[in-house]
């Protein structure tokens, strides 16, 4: 599955095409990429946020989670990744008649979804780190390049034409947006049942 990772990164074009010609048993392994990949960064932001905390304008103390409440709110962001990886996988396969893909399974748009979302696993890593700046700078460019790999990657994947693939990936996109304002709400509404951060004193 590593190869996958540094295929996306390095030469994103030949690693669709790769994946795409794989087996349907290869691409039911690959349905635990996501959650693989999605570990390290929950780690990371537990550890970030309870142990080395950020600091807000020029107070020298950092702001600090407990322990308790950062492993809460890290396994909570563990799901709440698999959850959009999900969702989104599952458009993928229930758009797929509109726009002509012969080759569609559920599986298969999960698996798209999950490999799409590698940039953001690995930048997901900067939190063992919490700086607002270069955590915005990386994430800004992370998003960026799973944009990108997702145009690329769903008309390869899905074998149809690059301006089909081009509405697809568009719609995907949009599926995506609105899901992450459903996060923000159900955020919110976690708050609300206990699930708010507790700071250190």
């Amino acid at each position: 599955m590593i190869q996958h990772t540094f295929g996306l990164l390095t030469r994103p074009s030949a690693q669709w095409r790769t994946i795409a010609s794989l087996p349907e048993s290869s691409f039911k392994t690959l349905l635990l990429y996501p959650c693989l990949l999605a570990i390290p960064s929950a780690v990371a932001w537990f550890y970030g946020t309870s142990q080395v905390g950020w600091t807000i304008g020029d107070e020298d103390d950092a702001v600090k989670l407990t322990v308790q409440s950062a492993r809460q709110i890290s396994i909570l962001f563990y799901l709440a990744m698999l959850f959009c990886v999900a969702v989104i996988g599952y458009f993928i396969h229930w758009m797929s008649d509109t726009y002509g893909a012969p080759h569609s399974t559920p599986t298969r748009g999960l698996v798209i979804a999950g490999l799409t979302a590698t940039p953001l696993f690995i930048a997901g890593i900067v939190g063992f780190y919490p700086l607002l700046w270069l955590d915005l700078l990386i994430g800004v460019a992370a998003v960026s390049w799973s944009v990108y790999l997702m145009y690329l990657g769903i008309p390869i994947v899905m074998d149809i034409p690059e301006e089909r693939g081009f509405l697809f990936s568009s719609a995907v996109l949009g599926v995506a947006m609105v899901i992450l304002i459903c996060l923000m709400v159900g955020s919110v509404i976690l708050w609300d049942f206990g699930a708010a951060p507790a700071f250190t004193d």
